[in-house]
């Protein structure tokens, strides 16, 4: 029988991959907002909606007009990106989260933020809220496939030059968990604040409220520990 894994707080790690949306800031109401204006355009009823946390535009736009072409994906693309990026009001730092990411960078670790946004967008929410820009960044431009594939999660830990089964992937959404293990990530904690806590946990090692529910630290070799609180 193969070995039973020490648990997430017994472990150490190579690198941790933090999704942003969800993870690390509250843009809840702004994209609600965005997507309902652009579902009215295009006459999507809102409710169909549901589900798609944490995937890139495009792939939502593919399943929910799937009729239409490469042009009009890209031109619904573009809108709600622009309806996004004017869109900040109570876009948010989440709790624990700078503190979690100045610990890490501070620190010299190894620390990406792989995020669905594209590079606008991730510029747009980090500049209204201030949070801090660990090394490597991934967004929804740098990829060909975004959450749930693995590509996003494969090119951070490429970047950061790790191996990404010594990677401790943080996220809120199914999508990307699943994008994760997709990718070869073996150890996977997730957040509440977007996501039942019941399809979290078919996916994830660990589940907690938020980032202020658990410490990070780096010890003397520069691996990555995990305490909860």
């Amino acid at each position: 029988m193969p070995p039973v894994p020490l648990p997430l707080d017994q472990r150490t790690f190579g690198a941790v991959l933090f999704d942003m949306d969800g993870t690390l800031i509250d843009s809840i109401p702004a994209v609600e907002r965005s997507w309902l204006t652009w579902a009215a355009e295009n006459s999507v009823a809102p409710e169909r909606l549901l589900g798609f946390h944490g995937v890139p535009a495009l792939g939502v736009i593919g399943a929910l007009l799937p009729d239409l072409d490469a042009a009009g994906r890209q031109a619904s693309v573009q809108r709600i990106e622009d309806l996004e990026v004017a869109d900040v009001d109570g876009v948010a730092l989440l709790p624990g989260a700078q503190d979690a990411l100045t610990t890490l960078i501070d620190a010299g670790a190894k620390v990406a933020i792989v995020t669905s946004c594209t590079d606008p967008l991730y510029e747009a929410r980090v500049t209204a809220t201030g949070l801090r820009r660990p090394p490597v960044v991934v967004t929804a431009s740098m990829v060909k496939r975004g959450k749930p594939a693995p590509d996003p999660f494969l090119l951070a830990a490429e970047r950061l030059g790790v191996d990404p089964a010594d990677c401790l992937v943080v996220e809120d959404a199914t999508s990307g968990l699943r994008a994760a293990h997709a990718a070869g990530v073996t150890s996977t904690l997730a957040v509440l604040h977007t996501t039942p806590r019941a399809e979290l946990a078919e996916l994830a090692e660990l589940v907690v409220g938020g980032m202020d529910d658990v410490t990070f630290g780096v010890d003397e070799e520069s691996r990555i520990t995990l305490a909860t609180r």
